[in-house]
């Protein structure tokens, strides 16, 4: 497989995305990496790895699109941009997914422009993996749409089903919509419709899932469109966040004998907990594959980022969500 990644897009860019490249690069012994953005410093951080270059490659681009400017207009400014030049050696055929850390309304306006939808798509939409004590939950979409109709929740229950079982590894995913109770009449109409059609759908779709209902192991796949789903995400990663900030400066207040034994144990239920090891969000629906990363991804973050592309490619998700979408219908409502 032929991996590009926009190595100019992210907060940390380009030291730790070809830092997270070379470590990809050295686990996935049969795919090429290849690296787009400013040669002259993509090959000075090279070099500062000390790494062999056999199957990384670098394609120059002349423009970096900055984590705070407005997508579309950048998208119009910046035809020569590290994120477009990776979209177009996909829609070139030159790559088989395409990666990136940088500003995510730019890359998916990109995706939008270069790439199509798959057969029988209506809206694409960006999935998440949410780490829980139970186990991975991918919650669908997350912002790439904010005005949604049923059948566009009907098809990402269905394409986020498909991507549990392949990439994920979960055998038969409980796919649930988001509502505000668990019984069918609650929530809005378009949740009750959207509950209607994934009821009918070859999924295994299990009804209402409450804001709880992500967390307490009853699901696998939580649907819900993409205004409710970006708000959902970010107050889960400051609540996260903020929950282990707390924990920690508690635990500086301990004794030092107490503390040398919580803090390993604290280390480790954070990294189990850690987005990064579930490597970005697949935007799911358009021909190739396109992995958005958190823009504050380290290396660890950009590795995983690669297995999840690499697995996607090979265990032909996108082939697998055009079928189970046309067996599911509701591609012409």
């Amino acid at each position: 497989m032929r991996l590009a990644i926009d190595a100019m897009g992210g907060d940390y860019a380009p030291r730790e995305v070809v830092r997270g490249a070379v470590a990809a690069r050295d686990l996935l012994v049969q795919d090429e990496i290849i690296l787009v953005g400013d040669e002259t410093a993509l090959r000075q951080e090279l070099r500062a790895t000390g790494a062999p270059l056999d199957r990384l490659s670098i394609v120059h681009a002349t423009q970096v699109v900055g984590m705070a400017e407005p997508p579309v207009e950048a998208v119009r400014r910046k035809p020569d941009s590290s994120m477009r030049r990776a979209m177009e050696l996909m829609r070139g055929e030159e790559a088989d997914a395409v990666i990136s850390a940088g500003n995510t309304g730019a890359f998916v306006a990109d995706a939008h422009m270069v790439m199509k939808r798959l057969p029988g798509i209506r809206r694409p939409g960006i999935s998440v993996v949410l780490p829980t004590f139970y186990g991975p939950v991918v919650l669908i979409d997350v912002g790439a749409n904010v005005d949604s109709r049923p059948v566009h929740l009907l098809q990402y229950g269905v394409m986020a089903s498909v991507y549990s079982r392949k990439v994920i590894g979960i055998e038969k995913p409980r796919v649930g919509i988001l509502s505000i109770g668990e019984e069918g009449e609650k929530g809005n109409d378009l949740a009750r419709e959207a509950r209607e059609l994934l009821s009918r759908a070859r999924v295994n779709f299990c009804g209402n899932a409450e804001g709880r209902g992500i967390f307490n192991g009853r699901f696998d796949v939580v649907v819900c469109d993409g205004f409710v789903g970006n708000i959902v995400l970010k107050c889960v990663e400051a609540m996260a966040g903020s929950l282990f900030q707390t924990i920690m400066q508690q635990v500086k207040a301990l004794p030092p004998e107490v503390k040398v034994k919580l803090v390993p144990i604290l280390g480790d239920l954070q990294r189990r907990h850690d987005a990064e090891e579930y490597g970005g969000a697949p935007l799911l629906g358009v021909e190739g594959i396109v992995i958005i990363c958190h823009g504050n991804s380290k290396a660890r973050a950009i590795t995983n980022a690669f297995r999840v592309a690499s697995t996607f490619a090979r265990q032909q998700v996108n082939r697998m969500i055009v079928e189970e979408v046309a067996q599911a219908g509701g591609a012409d409502a």
